[in-house]
């Protein structure tokens, strides 16, 4: 009898165990049909760009006057002439946005090509693509084909209706890996990792790598809610996309005007730490704090003077500096807005009519130019924007493409402690020495700290 019962109550313990496998089987998300509906927008793409020719240069030099004349002249000519060096090729994905041809990717994936190429997923031969303007501040970019049919395209979703934990799929191609699907969650929101001045990233575990850059990341809908752009080279699982939302403003401008337009105050800012807000006698650590405004300025003709603390714009409050640049960017120049901000404790307001954000004159990541003077390409800042603290240098921040620093070998993420044996703690420290030493000598020697690896790299002044 009491075996009997025993075994009853083991099958039914056991059927209880079997009913709920079997129903949380069910709530997982089927990832086939998605893959199906949204590989045919995925496309491949390939870029090549053409060697800088150098002169090639005599390795010795060769007598005259010899039975070895008609030889050495012809040592001379081989070794004189231009030596041919080999295109560069690369690859990366994309997707269609729409019917008739518009392919939204990153910019890093163009930057700098010569050809850009296109391959459909059912497509046998590569399609030439335009190039119709790129972003470097949120490494976008927008191309177009002509395929004289209407294209399948995926739609741009609401990234921020996405929550933490969420099931997301990646499309890309992975070291050449045409259509590789993986799967994941979102793992968080919100991401500063030093890549720009509007970093805003989603981070997933979704399998991202090498060739995946500008691939859609797509929620269980079928909406791309990211564009995926970077991964952590040391970690595993770790990816990060540009929000939908952040793109779908950089499209339309890109598609209507081939470049984007950011608003620009003019003013030099820095996050407000526990000591700056003793100093000031702030009730906490909320706003950011003006550390410069620059001659002429937007902010400087509003009454903005450095010391100030700005808490709102239009009336919305402003947690830290990276909020800021990132509220003014998104509005357009010439447009005027309400900023309130604290002065020796007290509220006021000023309305400050924005200029257009021009990356070359920038010297100062956070919101706008810190340097009035020439700083070779490089965006410097006092602060790491991935964390809001010192960075122990003038962090290099952005990179203008082909500008002398970036010829040189400077890299975003550096940190640059000295220039010509020179200290500097500051983007005008750095622009002084630039503009009074580098353009005499004709170059500057700068120490930065690579992953805390001291380097020097040589850069040349015109």
């Amino acid at each position: 009898m009491h075996r009997t019962k025993f075994l009853r109550n083991t099958l039914f313990s056991a059927l209880i165990v079997l009913v709920a496998a079997t129903q949380a089987l069910a709530d997982l998300p089927k990832f086939a049909d998605l893959a199906e509906k949204a590989g045919p927008a995925v496309v491949n793409i390939f870029t090549e760009t053409a060697p800088k020719q150098t002169p090639g240069k005599p390795r010795m030099q060769t007598p005259r006057g010899t039975p070895f004349d008609d030889f050495f002249e012809q040592f001379d000519q081989y070794f004189n002439q231009q030596q041919p060096q080999r295109r560069t090729r690369s690859l990366g994905s994309g997707f269609l946005i729409s019917a008739d041809g518009y392919i939204l990717t990153n910019n890093h994936v163009v930057e700098k090509a010569d050809k850009v190429s296109v391959k459909l997923q059912k497509g046998e031969k590569t399609i030439q693509a335009k190039v119709i303007g790129t972003d470097p501040e949120t490494d976008l970019a927008l191309i177009k084909i002509d395929n004289g049919s209407s294209l399948p395209f995926l739609k741009l979703g609401d990234s921020a209706k996405m929550r933490v934990g969420e099931w997301v799929m990646a499309i890309g191609n992975p070291f050449g890996l045409s259509h590789t699907v993986t799967q994941g969650i979102i793992s968080a929101k919100g991401r500063i990792i030093g890549a720009g001045p509007y970093d805003d990233f989603i981070q997933t575990d979704a399998s991202i790598n090498p060739g995946n850059s500008g691939g859609p990341l797509l929620n269980l809908d079928g909406e791309v809610i990211g564009i995926n752009t970077a991964i952590v080279a040391a970690g595993q699982g770790i990816g990060f996309a540009v929000p939908a939302n952040i793109a779908k403003d950089v499209v339309n401008q890109l598609k209507s005007k081939g470049k984007v337009k950011r608003g620009m105050m003019g003013v030099t800012i820095q996050p407000v730490d526990e000591n700056t807000a003793k100093a000031l006698g702030l009730a906490g650590t909320k706003g950011a704090l003006v550390s410069q405004v620059g001659p002429g300025s937007p902010a400087e003709k509003a009454g903005l003077t450095s010391g100030d603390v700005i808490t709102e714009v239009n009336g919305q409050p402003v947690s830290d500096a990276h909020e800021l640049t990132t509220k003014v960017g998104a509005m357009a120049p010439g447009e005027t807005v309400t900023v309130t901000f604290l002065r020796k404790g007290q509220s006021k307001t000023a309305k400050v009519t924005l200029v257009e954000r021009d990356v070359k004159q920038l010297g100062q990541a956070g919101e706008e130019s810190g340097a009035q003077g020439d700083t070779l390409g490089m965006a410097l800042s006092t602060t790491d924007p991935r964390t809001n603290k010192p960075a122990g240098g003038l962090m290099v921040v952005g990179l203008e493409q082909g500008s002398p620093a970036a010829e040189a070998g400077i890299r975003k993420g550096d940190v640059i402690v000295e220039i010509n044996q020179k200290p500097v703690a500051t983007p005008q420290e750095a622009a002084s020495i630039i503009e009074q030493e580098g353009k005499a000598k004709g170059a500057v020697v700068v120490l930065l700290k690579r992953q805390g690896q001291p380097v020097f790299r040589s850069i040349p002044v015109q």
